[in-house]
């Protein structure tokens, strides 16, 4: 795994000649070594498809080609980061919340809807996030940010998590998620927390929660 966690809000990216690092732009705080930051036009590893999900879902952020050899140090608005091991598995995760990850992991966009009816719909219209999600797969690591500090819930089989939609950073595994109300429709009227809703995750992974609801 080229990320090491340098404190809550920097990680440190190790960069080797023939591989790639995909990051946000203006993520990058500093480096050391012959690195390279060339703009990717492609959407990273998911090519024009993973491009064109992300503008339809507003959800356009620029990517960083990062290649060379030596280090590279990398944060973003003073948000705390949080680096996820994949092994084999897909990460589901918004855009504008990932902050760098492996050349290696397979980018690409799926749209929320098709994973719980329109809990994509309903979710976008409360935490102001899109109805795509960025989808990485493979070997590899991301790191992503958030608000306040992330924990790593469990889901196993026959024990669904439920999450506060705005709380949710990133989900992985082999998991089921859809979008159920946690009160009544009268209930709702004039509320625009996401504590209206529920997102149920169930399968067997695990779900990212961070500790502020503030979207970034």
């Amino acid at each position: 795994m080229p990320f090491r966690e340098i404190n809550s809000k920097m990680v440190e990216a190790t960069v080797a000649p023939g591989q790639k690092l995909f990051s946000q732009r203006g993520a990058m705080l500093a480096y050391r070594g012959e690195v390279s930051f060339t703009p990717n036009i492609q959407g990273g590893q998911g090519g024009l498809m993973s491009m064109i999900g992300r503008r339809v879902a507003n959800e356009a952020t620029p990517l960083m080609t990062v290649e060379g050899n030596g280090t590279v140090m990398f944060g973003h608005g003073g948000h705390h980061i949080q680096v996820i091991a994949l092994a084999g598995d897909t990460l589901y995760v918004e855009a504008d919340r990932l902050l760098a990850f492996d050349g290696s992991l397979q980018q690409g966009t799926m749209f929320m809807g098709s994973q719980g009816g329109v809990m994509g719909m309903v979710r976008g219209q409360v935490t102001g996030q899109g109805l795509f999600t960025t989808t990485l797969q493979g070997h590899g690591a991301a790191a992503v940010m958030a608000h306040g500090g992330v924990i790593e819930v469990p889901i196993t089989p026959g024990r669904a998590v439920h999450v506060d939609p705005q709380a949710y950073v990133a989900h992985h595994g082999d998991v089921r998620n859809k979008l159920s109300t946690a009160l009544g429709w009268r209930d709702m009227v004039g509320r625009g927390s996401g504590e209206a809703f529920q997102l149920e995750l169930s399968g067997s992974g695990a779900v990212y929660v961070q500790a502020s609801e503030e979207k970034l």
